[in-house]
């Protein structure tokens, strides 16, 4: 197992991912053409509430798999990044708190002076 990197070394790599694109890549058939005529691909986004279709030319389709892939790396490194910056974060708060302060119990109450006794 390889050794977990640091936030730096994350943000490296980040910095590295040059282009990115959102959405989902689809393959179709359309009905009105010959089985020939190979698939067609869209690119589906949501975005503002509203899902956008655009139809992808097969030009296309390698710079935008490569988009696609770096968004989602984007987004793997993205979530490592929190999760160590998070967990850097608990031990930091963990390291102020010096003894755990035990929870208020009533059979831990002091007992009150009585005060009717002699005087």
């Amino acid at each position: 197992m390889s050794k977990p990197l640091s936030p730096a070394q994350i943000l490296a790599q980040i910095a590295q991912i040059h282009s990115m694109e959102f959405g989902k890549l689809s393959e179709y058939q359309r009905q009105d053409r010959s089985k020939d005529a190979g698939p067609y691909f869209k690119l589906q986004i949501w975005q503002d509430g509203k899902n956008h279709t655009r139809h992808v030319r097969p030009e296309e389709l390698p710079d935008l798999r490569e988009a696609l892939d770096g968004y989602a790396r984007f987004r793997a490194l993205a979530d490592e990044y929190a999760k160590l910056i998070v967990a850097q974060t608990r031990a930091r708060l963990e390291e102020g708190v010096k003894k755990k302060i035990q929870p208020y119990s009533r059979h831990f109450r002091k007992k009150s002076i009585d005060s009717s006794g002699p005087s």
